[in-house]
């Protein structure tokens, strides 16, 4: 496991439980994207079958997720939206490298980073709401998201030499932070 540089502002967890409808839709297209990125590497690697299997059952996981949420917008009469892009997902992306082997490495951390942003952020949340059943799906999820955070690294110590995991990883963690203070602050998970 790892540290994230900076924490989460007090102005986001306020700007997400001001607007918690807002947020929910956001919530929702986050767990679509994160079951299709488990899917991407079933497509991506086949020849890991031990990855295969992992991802399969991160994407079946994070499809529940969807599903979860989706029946929160349901009850609360909300509707989505169109697809927007992420621009913390997009900045995490950019950081991935061309080269094969570099690109896989890169592909199993930048997950994991967004799986311990997701933890810090859902754990917030559900401090947050009052005791009941949205608390403690959101506590859930934090648990969820710790897991998948260890996941991914674990998956990256098995390929890559544990030096060259966290040498990638410290600059991974840096760009982070400068992401997220760039961000602006909104009812949205990222």
């Amino acid at each position: 496991m790892f540290h994230l540089r900076i924490s989460s502002s007090t102005d986001w967890l306020n700007a997400v439980m001001g607007d918690f409808d807002t947020f929910l839709v956001d919530h929702a297209a986050c767990e679509r994207k994160a079951s299709a990125t488990g899917m991407a590497f079933v497509v991506r690697y086949p020849d890991r079958l031990d990855l295969v299997d992992a991802m399969i059952g991160f994407a079946r996981e994070e499809l529940e997720h969807y599903h979860r949420v989706i029946q929160e917008i349901i009850r609360r009469g909300l509707t989505l939206g169109p697809d927007t892009k992420d621009v913390y997902i997009e900045g995490l992306l950019e950081f991935i490298r061309k080269p094969s082997d570099e690109r896989f490495l890169d592909r199993l951390l930048v997950p994991a980073v967004a799986e311990a942003r997701g933890t810090e952020r859902f754990g917030l949340i559900a401090n947050a709401l009052p005791p009941g059943e949205l608390a403690d799906f959101y506590s859930d999820l934090t648990e969820s998201e710790a897991r998948h955070h260890g996941l991914f690294l674990s998956f990256a110590h098995r390929y890559f030499p544990k030096t060259v995991v966290r040498d990638r990883l410290s600059l991974l963690l840096d760009h982070e932070a400068q992401i997220l203070q760039a961000l602006p602050i909104r009812a949205a998970l990222h």
